[in-house]
């Protein structure tokens, strides 16, 4: 397993972006959109919706992963 970000393709209202991420992260975060029942690109979004604008997409994602599992 790489510690390395790599990109992975999303779409976002019917744009596609692309966020690096690490595979923990991507797959957690796969994890966590299969637990809810929600595409990954919904969730991507409502994500993408509730961030910041100082915060980038993949930060917030990381964010949201972490505290999922913190909150359990």
């Amino acid at each position: 397993m790489s510690g390395r970000p790599v990109k992975h393709s999303l779409t976002l209202r019917g744009h596609r972006t692309s966020v690096s991420l690490e595979d923990a992260f991507w797959r957690a975060f796969r994890e966590i959109a299969e637990e809810k029942d929600t595409p990954i690109n919904a969730l991507a979004a409502e994500i993408d919706a509730d961030r910041g604008s100082d915060m980038g997409l993949a930060s917030a994602i990381r964010v949201y992963v972490l505290n999922h599992y913190r909150d359990k």
